[in-house]
C-alpha cells in the first residue's frame, strides 16, 4: 500500500494521485510491451528453428519496442525517484547545500527533458514520410518515445521541484 499523505498535511494529494497514476500507466504500458517483446522473440526462435522461416518483422519491431519500454520506464523512474543516482554526497550535506544541489539537478533534468521533447518532435516531423523497413510504420514512431519521455521528465521533475519548494516553505514557517 502506498504511503499517501493526508490531504490536511499535503494539499497536493490530487495532483500526486494523477501524476502517480500517469507514472503507473507508463509502467503498465512498458510491462505489456515487455511481455509482447518476450513472446515475439519466442516466435522468432520457433520460426527460425522449427518452421525454418524466420519472421523478419521481429527485429525492427523489437528495436522500436525497446525504445518505448526504456523511455516510459525512465519517465516513471523520475516520478518515483527510482532512477539511478548517486546521492550520498547530497543527502549527507547540510540542509541549504542539499536544497541547492536538488535545485541544480532538477534544473538539469528539466532542461534535458525539454531539449529531448523538442528535438524528438523535430525528428518526428522530419521522418514522417520515411517508413521503417520490414514493418512499414513511419520512422516518426521511433522518435515519439523521445517526445513522450521528455514531456514526462518535465512534468514529473517540475512537480517534484514544486513539492520540494512548498515542503521547504512550510517547514521553514
Amino acid at each position: 500500500m502506498d504511503n499517501v499523505p493526508d490531504s490536511a498535511t499535503n494539499p497536493d494529494t490530487t495532483s500526486d494521485r494523477v501524476l502517480d497514476g500517469l507514472a503507473r500507466l507508463c509502467l503498465i504500458v512498458a510491462g505489456v510491451l515487455l511481455v509482447f517483446l518476450i513472446f515475439s522473440f519466442g516466435w522468432l526462435v520457433f520460426g527460425r528453428y522449427v518452421l525454418n522461416d524466420t519472421p523478419t518483422w521481429i527485429e525492427q519491431s523489437s528495436l522500436l519496442i525497446v525504445v518505448y519500454i526504456t523511455c516510459l520506464g525512465a519517465g516513471a523512474g523520475v516520478r518515483f525517484n527510482s532512477h539511478l543516482s548517486i546521492d550520498f554526497l547530497r543527502e549527507g550535506a547540510p540542509r541549504i547545500p542539499r536544497a541547492i544541489m536538488h535545485a541544480i539537478s532538477d534544473g538539469f533534468v528539466l532542461l534535458f527533458g525539454g531539449f529531448m521533447a523538442w528535438q524528438g518532435w523535430l525528428m518526428m516531423i522530419s521522418n514522417a514520410g520515411r517508413p521503417i523497413p520490414m514493418i512499414g510504420l513511419s520512422e516518426s514512431w521511433r522518435a515519439a518515445p523521445l517526445v513522450a519521455c521528455g514531456v514526462l521528465l518535465v512534468i514529473f521533475t517540475g512537480a517534484n521541484l514544486i513539492q520540494r519548494i512548498t515542503r521547504t516553505g512550510r517547514a521553514g514557517s
